[in-house]
């Protein structure tokens, strides 16, 4: 007499050879897809620091490039996937009537067809049978595209192609640390990648004008690349920052006009051009609610110091 545990046994493997025989296997899928890879090469930073080599004017743009080698790889990736229909055995209730009916007609189909000459469709007369003869399996589902399930059966990648590529964009919008010796200060390149260097401008101080150079340095948080330039500063544009930064910081409105002149003509005495085309636009704008004072600067400002300043359209 069968014990318990042997009953257990046998129904465990009929389920397993049951479930290993119910698929209905459908034809195999194929999948093409291109894949690119991309591996760094090198990676460095590279700052131009403009000319001349050394600073003699209190403003500079400094241009920082982000330069990358890369080797891509093209493949073309095929995937093959076995397909099926799982079973399922509450489907059977309406699939052995629909076998039956399959197979008659598939053998009518096939009579049809002799006496036809073989002129009908493979469809009519082989797969009215084989819809018919899976649907009288009681251990397998007809086909169904709609409830299909698949598996990975292979996958097969082939190199198309492999080439160097070499890429220099702009440090946009990125830190720069600039040193003065004792003090460092973190800057911000704008969106192409200038760096606009003011030491007449925050963070930098009248202490900074005794420096005798600028230590510059950019790094890559994501691979640690890092670079550094040096940019001498000339003896001589430390006295012009000290001046400098009276002619532009001192109050202008206790000024009389002739002593807005003498500012802006001392800048451009100085080389400070741009400084003082500044200044001059600051004093337009301050005059700018009254008209007989700024229609004196302006005629002052032609005479002594011989400069014809632009006057911003609406004022």
């Amino acid at each position: 007499m069968p014990t318990q545990s042997s009953l257990r046994l046998g129904a465990a493997l009929c389920g397993a050879l049951l479930l290993a025989g119910c698929a209905n296997q459908l034809p195999q899928r194929s999948e093409h897809e291109e894949r690119i890879e991309r591996k760094l090469l090198s990676h460095s930073l590279q700052i131009d620091l403009g000319e001349p080599a050394m600073l003699d004017l209190p403003q500079r743009q400094v241009r920082i490039h982000d330069q990358k080698t890369f080797e891509i790889s093209e493949f073309e990736v095929t995937r093959r996937y076995d397909r099926y229909t799982p079973y399922q055995p509450w489907r059977e209730l309406y699939e052995l009537p629909l076998g039956m009916v399959a197979v008659v007609a598939g053998l009518a189909a096939n009579a049809l067809n002799v006496a036809a000459f073989g002129t009908l469709p493979d469809l009519a007369t082989e797969g009215w049978i084989d819809y018919g003869f899976a649907g009288l399996n009681p251990a397998m589902n007809i086909e169904s595209n709609g409830r299909a399930q698949q598996n990975l059966a292979r996958l097969d990648e082939q190199l198309k192609e492999r080439r160097t590529e070499h890429s220099s964009l702009p440090w946009a919008e990125r830190p720069v640390s600039v040193g003065t010796g004792a003090r460092t200060y973190e800057l911000l390149t704008d969106r192409h990648g200038v760096l606009h260097l003011n030491l007449l401008d925050s963070p930098f101080s009248l202490q900074d004008a005794r420096v005798a150079r600028l230590q510059l340095n950019v790094a890559d948080p994501q691979d640690d690349t890092r670079a550094e330039a040096v940019l001498p500063v000339s003896r001589s544009l430390g006295g012009k920052l000290r001046e400098a930064h009276d002619l532009v910081y001192a109050d202008l409105e206790s000024d009389e006009v002739g002593q807005w002149v003498h500012r802006v003509k001392r800048l451009a005495a100085l080389g400070l051009e741009e400084e003082a085309s500044e200044l001059e636009q600051s004093l337009i704008e301050l005059t700018r609610h009254d008209p007989e004072l700024q229609r004196e600067f302006l005629a002052d400002l032609q005479k002594k110091a011989g400069r014809r300043a632009a006057v911003p359209s609406g004022d």
